[in-house]
């Protein structure tokens, strides 16, 4: 099954070429320690995800210049960027804006309502993705404040920049 999303380009910058494999190397060390530090400390979404933890996902927030290549196996777990030009086989795709899959990984925005309003852009296998989301609900807190503290105070004050902005955007796109 596949659904095209209705997602909005405005503000979104795509980097091509070496920018982007320039992009993902600076970003790995970083990507491979969150993974590795949420993996230790909610082991229960291996369990949730079932036999789907040997899936690949590639979520692509638009607005990047690359994609995350995300296998959830807890025996081989990797979360890597790649140039979206050459991105690995993924079982399931996600795809949307950054704010909005933060927001989705947070349990914060209904993912049934993101993909029906086309926000939101899944195929591939979405059993997959609805067991990931399914599993990504249970976890208690912030994942994304969790990612974020990784850096510290400038991480997590990134991040409550980027929730502002985010909003802010949102509320002056409804006034429209």
């Amino acid at each position: 099954m596949h659904w095209r999303a209705n997602l909005d380009p405005k503000g979104a910058k795509f980097v091509r070429g070496a920018g982007s494999r320039l992009s993902c190397v600076l970003i790995q060390p970083l990507l491979s320690y969150v993974v590795r530090r949420i993996g230790d400390r909610h082991p229960s979404v291996f369990a949730r995800l079932g036999s789907y933890k040997q899936s690949a996902f590639l979520i692509d927030a638009v607005e990047l210049p690359f994609a995350l290549h995300l296998c959830p196996d807890p025996k081989a777990l990797a979360f890597r960027a790649v140039p979206r030009d050459r991105a690995p086989h993924a079982e399931a795709r996600i795809r949307g804006r950054f704010m909005l899959l933060l927001e989705l990984v947070d349990s914060e925005r209904d993912g049934d309502a993101a993909f029906f309003s086309r926000d939101l852009d899944v195929s591939g296998d979405t059993e997959a993705v609805v067991r990931l989301r399914n599993a990504l609900d249970d976890v208690e807190g912030s994942i994304a404040e969790e990612a974020a503290g990784v850096l510290g105070a400038p991480g997590r004050a990134i991040l409550a920049r980027l929730r502002r902005a985010y909003k802010s955007e949102a509320k002056g796109g409804q006034q429209a």
